[in-house]
């Protein structure tokens, strides 16, 4: 369907959102954040996609919020139009997303990066929290993810003083996979989403699952919970095509089954 505020187009198996808002730095206000949700989703329910990737361009992956739709609105406001509630759907995708990241992304841009399953960042790029300048916080994960991706200490100093960390300083943090030339980090999804695309789709799935699951519960229950996923992907057609094809030395013919 045709998106307002977001572009699509399909490489292969990889499925790419584009933020669409060059004017505001593909500024987040809730109809760009239902349409990319929508996309991917979209994407999601296609048996003929397996991986993708979402982004912006060259300036900004997304500098945040929109502030204009933000400066009137009330507590009450805020809690009734719900907006959140569409970054629960996000959470929800059952297949693997790669942010591309290149220039800004900040506030609510980092949050999004931050929710997807990989990120591969230019050598541009400029990851922060800057909500506590103009009297907020973060209120779609920033808090939690930064302090889960790169520790208490450095959560404190994104949330509190506002200021961002570079490309760098953000692959070291454990914010990103990879940095890599300005102009490249499309390409380099790409490539990235290629490989995923390759692989059996129910281990990706459940491999995903997984590791989302660890950073939210103890390590007893992740073991339990990885076992049982482990267990499960034995009734699959793939593992056992995979199996042979292995022993067979030759490429695995995978149909998510």
């Amino acid at each position: 369907m045709p998106y307002e505020f977001v572009l699509t187009e399909t490489d292969g198996a990889v499925g790419i959102v584009r933020i669409n808002r060059p004017q505001v730095r593909n500024a987040l206000n809730p109809q760009t954040i239902a349409e990319l949700v929508d996309a991917l989703e979209a994407f999601d329910r296609d048996d003929a996609i397996r991986c993708m990737i979402l982004t912006g361009d060259d300036r900004a992956f997304a500098a945040g919020a929109d502030i204009t739709q933000m400066v009137e609105a009330s507590a009450v406001d805020v809690l009734s139009d719900d907006n959140f509630a569409r970054w629960t759907r996000f959470r929800a995708i059952h297949k693997p997303v790669i942010a591309a990241v290149s220039g800004y992304a900040l506030g609510g841009g980092c949050e999004l990066a931050l929710m997807c399953d990989l990120v591969v960042a230019s050598e541009t790029a400029q990851f922060g929290q800057p909500e506590v300048k103009i009297g907020i916080i973060p209120g779609a994960g920033g808090t939690q993810r930064w302090a889960r991706s790169a520790g208490k200490v450095r959560a404190m100093e994104a949330v509190l003083t506002g200021e961002p960390v570079n490309a760098a300083d953000a692959e070291r943090l454990g914010l990103v996979n990879r940095v890599v030339p300005a102009g490249a980090h499309l390409d380099e999804a790409l490539r990235l989403a290629k490989v995923i695309a390759q692989r059996p789709p129910l281990a990706v799935r459940l491999g995903k699952e997984a590791v989302n699951h660890a950073m939210e519960v103890g390590l007893s229950a992740g073991l339990d919970f990885e076992r049982k996923l482990f267990y499960l992907l034995f009734a699959s057609d793939d593992k056992r095509e995979g199996m042979r094809a292995f022993l067979e030395k030759r490429p695995g013919r995978f149909t998510g089954r």
